[in-house]
């Protein structure tokens, strides 16, 4: 193994890693409302993004996405899909959600994978059609057993393919193109935050040290993981990549189960049980690809 792959490894595990532990900072700001949560990222994301991009030197790169027409109508879309991304995952974190948002992080690849079919009008092989079949099966299993559709989990899942398949369409990198977003979401969520000042219900600054501190923090813990994420995406092939991608619901799911105590029933056992079925066959067929175009390319 090279370094530079071992580096890949690296930057690949932290990433997911930071990932799956995020819901501990959230956890740690539970007296905030999410509202208000997700207006201190947005905004303190947008100022810690301003400084990588400086420090980068990747204003060229932001003028150059702002003057294509589409460039804009693509930005403002993934903007309101992060919003809602965000907003759902902190609200899940505050009201004890975390398993079924883990869920909805398993359940996310299959996802892309529909929409790339139904969108991009990728081919769908009977691997991969067995494999959505099963996550299907588990959302269903989960509705007629539960009674209730897993609303968090495919907010989340559905959300975050769209705004991956949005991202894929535009010509900018992950990190110039979160700041355009931040910066389109910057008004609404100052302008809250502004509101909530004058009617003395601000939480930033009047609650403790600690949590004021971690408010701040909201940018860094936001950015630092798309970093790592671009620096192991350089490094990796993304069959490797795709490998990692699962530590990060693992996590969620642990904490949730082991740290917060949420309940974990037979019901949700064998939602949890098609979904990780449904992964296991995807995952299958994408070394099956990914062995075969490699012996192919040894020939």
């Amino acid at each position: 193994m090279n370094t530079r792959t071992r580096e890949g490894l690296f930057f690949a595990a932290a990433t997911f890693i930071m990932w799956g532990l995020l819901p501990i900072y959230w956890k740690a700001l539970k007296e905030v409302a999410p509202l208000e949560l997700i207006c201190h990222r947005i905004v303190w994301s947008f100022f810690f993004l301003a400084f990588v991009v400086t420090a980068k030197k990747g204003w060229t790169e932001i003028l150059t996405a702002l003057k294509d027409p589409k460039g804009k109508v693509l930005l403002a879309a993934s903007s309101s899909l992060i919003a809602v991304n965000w907003y759902t995952f902190i609200w899940s974190v505050s009201n004890d959600h975390v398993v079924e948002a883990s869920l909805g992080y398993y359940i996310n690849p299959l996802v892309n994978v529909l929409l790339g079919f139904i969108v991009m009008g990728d081919k769908l092989n009977k691997l991969q059609a067995t494999a959505i079949g099963f996550a299907i099966a588990g959302v269903l299993y989960s509705v007629i057993d539960l009674g209730r559709f897993p609303y968090i989990a495919m907010t989340l899942a559905v959300s975050f393919a769209l705004y991956g398949l949005v991202r894929k369409v535009m010509k900018v990198e992950s990190i110039p193109g979160l700041f355009v977003e931040t910066a389109i979401l910057l008004p609404l969520a100052g302008g809250y935050l502004l509101w909530l000042n004058s009617q003395g219900n601000l939480s930033f600054g009047n609650i403790g040290i600690k949590e004021t501190t971690l408010l701040l923090g909201a940018g860094v813990v936001t950015s630092i993981p798309l970093i790592t994420f671009a620096n192991a995406a350089r490094r990796l092939k993304l069959m490797t990549l795709g490998m990692f991608q699962y530590l990060s619901p693992t996590l969620m799911l642990l904490l949730g189960v082991f740290m917060y105590n949420e309940p974990f029933s037979e019901a949700r056992l064998v939602t949890f049980c098609f979904i990780w079925i449904g992964i296991a066959i995807y995952l299958y067929d994408g070394i099956h690809k990914h062995m075969n175009s490699v012996q192919k390319a040894n020939i």
